[in-house]
């Protein structure tokens, strides 16, 4: 009894003691606020005399307190902006507020800005990625569509897929094996191989769940990103990863829906340290289902975990890692005959929509790590360091699939059989400065930039028997013993290991000539590495298969490219006219017939349009007129058709017109649109192609819209709708001046109910309503009408 009497003594004694100390000291509090008075997350904000830091939160608060009574100096830090300090007096028993908003000069904070609940929520432009510089996307030069996690909230979007309906010209994407999602962007096949600006490409399914927006960077685009991450001429996807805040808070959500959908995720923020300088964040999903068609299936698991660490008020650390892992069976893919002479629709063809011939017990497995660190270090007020390293590593064991037509009526399952590695580091160094020369304010990054690709093959092909797909027999389905036997036999083998490696350096600068107008000139050396490849089996380094599959050694090549652009701003932060005249290149490997060297393939892009931002950010939209020219393309040498060499004489034209529009006309009405038009041919190639659209460029002519309207107030404030769509003209598969295998044009549309308050959201949407049938340029097979129900908690 006495014990029990002296810890509750010691308790109240701890209890009155604190509350003592607390009527002796004071707080000091106060909020951080953007040129636009919006609040700025993550500023760092040191009492000097205490030596101690903090964050704003979300809201734009920090908080210090007890605070012993005294004078004392506060000193905000952020990046972009000369460093602040504020005088403060503390009283016992007193909180002391005060705020700063950062002068119109320092933009490096609008790259966080967020737009208040009563404007159009969706336009989210701002970017530090896309010019590596803290330039607003009325500043910049280049075109660029973002999707938000706003919108891939109301759309209940659980797959780059779905996000991907948003960006004008995207088109159906393309899944291949693993769940590795591809898309059209101005004609060209590109990939979503950038995660925060840097390499971070993944040869498997991507979840979403720790997306904060996906930008779509229009245009060659290797100046600033190189072609490790630069996928296409047409441009290139930035993934952009959720990064931890200053409070406590997350939700837990599980979906289901067609076809056995089932789908939970967690998303996880938390201060570590008392001072709120130290910041985790996990996001993780788990995902399982089936295909619409008689067999197939997926299983996956992501796990993505982000720490930030403020440890001092210039230097910042920011560690972000994606994990996931998936067993699934290939989607269809679909290689029709192209032996005779033919203009035929996919849709015509009689290929069955819903079946898979394979049996699913072919099954792949893949597992995916990228990890991605930054540290962030304010030199002075006009310059601050970035260093990045980032690492990604594909593994694939299994079962790829492909269809491959023998006849009009056959075809032949063809397996590849084994193990894939895909690792790439890539180490960047940048300097950003934002200083004046006069009058003239600079902005500016100089960098430098390793890259290393290591690729391991571990396998073998081989081809099943022939099946008629028009009229199966009973014994048609290609199952795992069928194909193991088969290997264990022979087959294709490829066991192998090849790298490259890839020394960049880069400059670009933003000029000031007026307030109003600016000038954009960048540049990049790259000096390319093919190493070689060696070959498991012999012990040998040799070279590798060039463009018409005979040997290429080990080789070197040199690439200059260049980013030059202008800006008027018409009306300051509200219209811009913008034009730019940019290039990009890829390294391409092949053998002449007189021994000479090849140089990289190039491409030029001219383009000029208008950027808006219009009634306190109600209506934001870009219009652009491209032209893109793609020089240098290796092709069949027509003099030696027999000895398989090469000439690099090709050339390739993409012109067209993009309309990207976000509007929020009236409190809680949301739309957002897009149109892509693009004219595609080859231009000098081979006669069977020539002057002709090429095939997998998409359709020509691309529409997608969404609207959605939300209840701002009353009982069933946060109750809602959305509807959008999705068309696409008629594209080809196969073109080609004796054979043209089209796929049709599609209009495809979904639609959304939801309940979304402060402690839960309810969601329910239907995608492709009308069960619209199409197919992905690969001609798999796209979902007829699906039903998803989501119901989310959040504290």
């Amino acid at each position: 009894m006495m014990k029990h009497l002296h810890y509750c003594l010691i308790l109240v004694l701890t209890i009155v003691s604190q509350l003592a100390y607390a009527q002796n000291t004071g707080t000091i509090t106060g909020k951080i606020l953007l040129v636009d008075g919006q609040p700025y997350a993550a500023a760092s904000v040191t009492l000097i005399e205490n030596k101690k830091g903090t964050l704003t939160d979300e809201k734009g608060i920090y908080h210090f307190y007890n605070v012993a009574p005294g004078n004392y100096h506060l000193k905000v830090q952020v990046l972009g902006a000369p460093e602040h300090i504020m005088d403060v007096t503390v009283a016992a028993g007193q909180t002391v507020t005060s705020d700063y908003q950062l002068p119109k000069e320092n933009v490096q904070a609008l790259q966080e800005v967020n737009i208040a609940a009563n404007t159009n929520k969706f336009s989210k432009k701002e970017s530090r990625y896309v010019a590596r510089l803290p330039l607003k996307n009325l500043e910049n030069p280049q075109v660029y569509n973002s999707v938000s996690k706003e919108l891939m909230q109301e759309q209940v979007a659980i797959d780059l897929g779905s996000i991907s309906k948003n960006v004008p010209g995207a088109g159906v994407p393309m899944i291949a094996n693993q769940g590795r999602v591809t898309f059209r962007s101005r004609g060209f096949e590109t990939e979503p191989n950038a995660r925060n600006g840097v390499a971070g490409a993944a040869f498997s399914t991507i979840d979403p769940v720790n997306l904060e927006r996906i930008e779509a960077i229009k245009g060659p685009s290797t100046t600033l990103f190189g072609t490790s991450i630069s996928s296409s001429y047409g441009g290139l996807y930035n993934r952009v990863t959720k990064k931890p805040y200053n409070d406590f808070g997350g939700e837990v959500s599980f979906s289901t829906g067609s076809w056995n959908l089932n789908r939970l995720t967690v998303d996880v923020n938390t201060p570590v340290n008392t001072d709120k300088t130290a910041l985790f964040r996990l996001n993780a999903a788990t995902t399982h289902q089936k295909t619409f068609q008689d067999l197939g299936f997926t299983n996956n698991l992501t796990i993505a975990p982000s720490f930030s660490y403020q440890v001092t008020d210039r230097l910042s650390i920011l560690l972000d890692v994606e994990f996931s892992q998936e067993k699934g069976t290939s989607v269809v893919r679909f290689n029709p005959f192209t032996g005779n002479t033919k203009n035929v629709s996919v849709a015509n063809m009689g290929f069955p929509y819903n079946r898979t011939f394979l049996s699913n017990d072919l099954t792949y497995s893949t597992q995916m790590m990228n990890i991605f660190a930054q540290a962030n270090y304010k030199i002075s007020d006009e310059w601050t360091s970035q260093t990045i390293i980032s690492r990604a590593r594909s593994t694939i064991n299994g079962y790829i699939t492909a269809l491959a037509g023998r006849t009009d009526s056959t075809i032949r399952p063809q397996v590849i059989v084994g193990n894939t590695n895909f690792i790439a580091t890539d180490v960047q160094q940048n300097f950003v400065g934002d200083f004046k020369i006069g009058q003239f304010r600079n902005r500016m990054v100089v960098g430098l930039d390793f890259y290393n690709n290591f690729n391991d093959f571990d396998r073998v092909s081989v081809n099943a028997p022939d099946i008629n797909f028009l009229n199966p027999s009973t014994s048609y389905r290609i199952s795992r013993f069928k194909i193991d036997s088969l290997a264990s036999r022979g087959g294709t083998p490829r066991k192998e290991k090849n790298r490259d490696n890839t020394y960049s350096a880069y400059v670009s600068d933003v000029f000031n000539l007026t307030d109003n107008l600016l000038a954009m000139a960048s540049i990049r050396v790259d000096r390319y590495q093919y190493l070689g490849v060696y070959n498991v089996n012999t012990g040998q380094t040799a070279g590798g298969l060039g463009a018409n599959g005979i040997s290429v050694g080990p080789y070197k090549q040199t690439s200059i490219s260049h980013k030059m652009g202008l800006v008027y701003e018409v009306s300051k932060d509200q219209l811009s006219l913008f034009g730019n005249y940019m290039s990009g290149f890829f390294n391409r490997s092949g053998q002449s017939a007189d021994g000479s060297a090849f140089k990289p393939e190039h491409a030029n892009q001219l383009e000029f349009g208008a950027k808006s931002d219009l009634f306190d950010h109600r209506l934001s939209a870009t219009v652009s007129y491209y032209d893109i020219k793609v020089k240098d393309i290796l092709r069949d040498d027509p003099n030696e058709t027999l000895n398989g060499y090469s000439i690099q004489d090709g050339t390739q034209l993409s012109r067209g017109v993009e309309v990207d529009v976000t509007a929020n006309p009236f409190t809680g009405f949301n739309i957002v649109a897009g149109y892509a038009y693009n004219y595609s041919k080859y231009t000098n190639a081979d006669p069977s192609v020539d002057g002709l659209r090429p095939g997998l460029s998409g359709p020509d002519q691309m529409i997608n819209f969404w609207m959605s309207y939300r209840l701002p107030e009353g009982n069933l404030h946060g109750f809602g709708a959305g509807f959008g769509g999705n068309y696409g003209s008629k594209s080809f598969h196969t073109n080609t001046q004796t054979t043209k295998i089209t796929i049709p044009a599609y209009t495809i549309f979904d639609a959304t109910l939801f309940y979304d308050n402060p402690k839960y959201r309810v969601s329910f949407k239907v995608n492709n309503l009308t069960n619209e049938k199409t197919w992905s340029v690969r001609l798999t097979p796209q979902a007829p009408a699906q039903f998803i129900g989501s119901v989310a908690l959040k504290f």
